[in-house]
């Protein structure tokens, strides 16, 4: 999936793992269902193209596609700064832990070909 803009051509895929503090398993029914209202509004606030979104219990997987100028760093701090704000106040329960989201979270670059078939091809543009 490539992303055209005045002055570039990118493919930018981030595959997002944000856990609950503690691992708590605190993302079930409505909470859910909010949860994924929330990164929808994001999505479409943002342009990012979302790839695939998955809510667990105790986790989410997010896989989308984002423009040059937006940093990972930031979309984790979109993504868990609203969640946290909107859920919190929105389901009193959440108020029992003292942050919705571990500090941390993971990010991979998730590419269209694997990293062997890029190290090769930059390896073989001397010989072309």
């Amino acid at each position: 999936m490539y992303r055209r803009t005045d002055n570039s051509v990118s493919s930018l895929n981030y595959h997002f793992v944000f856990v609950p503090k503690r691992r708590k398993a605190v993302l079930v029914q409505d909470v859910a269902k909010r949860l994924q209202e929330i990164i929808f509004d994001l999505v479409t606030e943002h342009g990012w193209k979302l790839i695939a979104l998955e809510i667990m219990p105790d986790h989410v997987h997010f896989l989308v596609n984002a423009p040059t100028h937006e940093a990972p760093s930031q979309i984790a701090k979109w993504v868990k700064g609203r969640a946290s704000s909107l859920l919190r106040k929105e389901f009193p329960q959440l108020l029992k832990i003292p942050t919705l989201w571990s500090a941390s979270y993971f990010v991979g670059s998730v590419g269209q070909v694997s990293m062997e078939t890029v190290k090769r091809y930059i390896e073989n543009q001397r010989s072309n």
